[in-house]
């Protein structure tokens, strides 16, 4: 009978998806989420198979648990482009997925393409590239990581 799991994987996932969100996929190393996360290197392994499987768990709870709400609230607001800037932070994690792993991982894209489509219906005729561009000149302006 194997050991039982130490840890919340929701908990840990939440976690990681802060990690990603401050300094990317590629800035961070297994060490770094072993340490940040409080998990062991083998429990790590065992429940998420690898980096990126628990990049990619992370993304997708981010997309889904904080991305698509904000999003919903967007869209029911008059003023969606507003409420997504006023966001801050929440979209970093869409940001540096958008240009680091996109580009390069197929399963990251489709995640990304899918999001920046809902992004773009929600603004209308305000782009989400002109968004996530104001954005990234935010982070710029304030990110002392």
């Amino acid at each position: 009978m194997g050991r039982p799991k130490g840890f919340d994987e929701q908990e840990v996932t939440r976690a990681a998806v802060a990690l990603f969100a401050g300094r990317a996929y590629d800035g961070l190393s297994v060490d770094d989420l072993v340490t940040g996360l409080g998990v062991h290197r083998n429990s790590l392994y065992k429940t998420f198979g690898s980096k990126r499987g628990l990049y990619l768990t992370a993304l997708r709870w981010y997309l889904a648990n904080e991305v698509e709400p904000l999003l919903a609230r967007a869209a029911a607001s008059d003023q969606p482009r507003s409420v997504l800037l006023e966001a801050g932070e929440t979209l970093d994690l869409l940001l540096l997925a958008a240009a680091e792993q996109a580009p390069l991982d197929a399963e990251v894209g489709a995640l990304i393409r899918t999001t920046l489509s809902r992004l773009d219906a929600v603004l209308g005729q305000s782009p989400a590239n002109e968004l996530l561009g104001e954005r990234l000149r935010a982070r710029l302006r304030t990110d002392d990581r």
